[in-house]
């Protein structure tokens, strides 16, 4: 048994934030029904990649859930849903704020019917003057300032290569499920929970948010390198860079043990990290020398041996490699799909994979019959 079995969630979300959100409470247990338009969710349509002709989009974020399509023009379709609803002890949707009212699926009409839902609602720009607002990932990149802090600091500004504020608004929206489930444990009833995309950004934008709103500083792009810590950025080896941290002042002394450069950690310039970042620009080619002699895999090496952070820029399939050489077996299959294991470990309710993602309406027939019984 997992560590949500026997929660009911109605998943009324498409795309990513809530498909995620919702798929990570299935691997942990809980039933999820997902509800789709006659046409499907629209990931099914974006790709290539494919897997046997169905877009691994798709299927990277659906597993363990059971699929119904409903037609919300239909008011026998709307009753379904409705029954659903009711029925479920979570439901996430993200509609447009307002676009489910018209079919009494809205927060208050679902709650008069059901206390103890716990309604998780997931927008771009929240319910007040952004409601109209389409919440795509991209536009809140480029709004939140995230943009601007990515890419090379004499270039234009950069994307970057995932959806980032949709998982993360997505695992917020987990978290407050969970908040509210607990509360309903000692309360005996449900809520609203609400996330919008903006403001999840604007929360994990983390030290470059209070460093505005805190010490009135805007950041700017600087490549990979980062405003408070020096080094932490790639420096070139003898064949291509390699990721070097010195999160503290120790790591810095290991770093140049290892590089056999034991001057710098006395030198005035050099010696915190304050002066560090301040003088990085005199610091980096004398790191730079010295890395230059060796490949980037005796140092990555070498260094992680001396607890100096490191690593190599790998592709995605590099990424899996190392996970499989840590033991962390990244890869499970569920109905013969591969997919990427669940993030969570749990000493005595592991997570599950049991069914492969769901075609379009596979279980309508089965969730329609169940949700006529008393």
């Amino acid at each position: 048994m997992g560590a949500l079995d026997g929660l009911l969630v109605a998943d009324f979300s498409r795309i990513l934030a809530g498909p995620y959100a919702t798929m990570l409470l299935a691997d942990l247990g809980a039933t999820v029904v997902k509800v789709e338009s006659p046409g499907g969710d629209d990931t099914r349509t974006w790709m290539p990649p494919t897997r046997d002709d169905v877009s691994t989009y798709y299927l990277g974020i659906n597993r363990n859930k059971r699929s119904i399509a409903l037609d919300l023009k239909d008011p026998a379709d709307v009753e379904v849903a409705q029954r659903l609803a009711h029925r479920a002890d979570v439901m996430i949707e993200n509609f447009r704020p307002g676009g489910l009212a018209r079919f009494g699926l809205d927060y208050d009409s679902v709650h008069a019917a059901n206390e103890k839902i716990v309604y998780a609602s997931i927008s771009g720009f929240g319910t007040g003057a952004g409601a109209g607002y389409p919440g795509y990932d991209l536009m809140v990149q480029a709004i939140s300032g995230l943009m601007s802090l990515t890419g090379d600091p004499d270039g234009s500004p950069y994307r970057a290569g995932i959806s980032v504020f949709d998982v993360m608004a997505g695992l917020h929206a987990n978290i407050g499920i969970l908040a509210a489930l607990h509360h309903r444990g000692v309360t005996g009833t449900g809520q609203h929970v609400e996330v919008n995309l903006l403001s999840s950004a604007l929360s994990g934008l983390v030290n470059h948010s209070s460093g505005y709103v805190a010490g009135g500083t805007i950041p700017f792009r600087m490549g990979n390198a980062h405003p408070s810590l020096f080094p932490y950025e790639p420096l070139p080896t003898s064949d291509g860079e390699l990721i070097v941290i010195a999160g503290n002042d120790g790591q810095f002394r290991k770093l140049c043990q290892v590089l056999e450069l034991p001057e710098l950690p006395e030198d005035p310039r050099f010696g915190r990290n304050q002066e560090r970042t301040r003088n990085r620009d005199e610091l980096r080619p004398i790191l730079v020398e010295r890395l230059s002699k060796r490949t980037k895999d005796e140092w990555f090496r070498e260094l992680l041996a001396a607890g100096v952070p490191c690593a190599p820029i790998n592709t995605i399939d590099g990424g899996f490699g190392l996970a499989e050489e840590l033991g962390l077996d990244p890869v499970v299959t569920t109905g013969g799909v591969p997919g990427v294991r669940n993030p969570i470990t749990f000493s005595d309710t592991p997570a599950g994979y049991t069914l492969a993602p769901p075609g379009l309406n596979e279980h309508g027939e089965e969730i329609r019959a169940w949700l006529m019984t008393d």
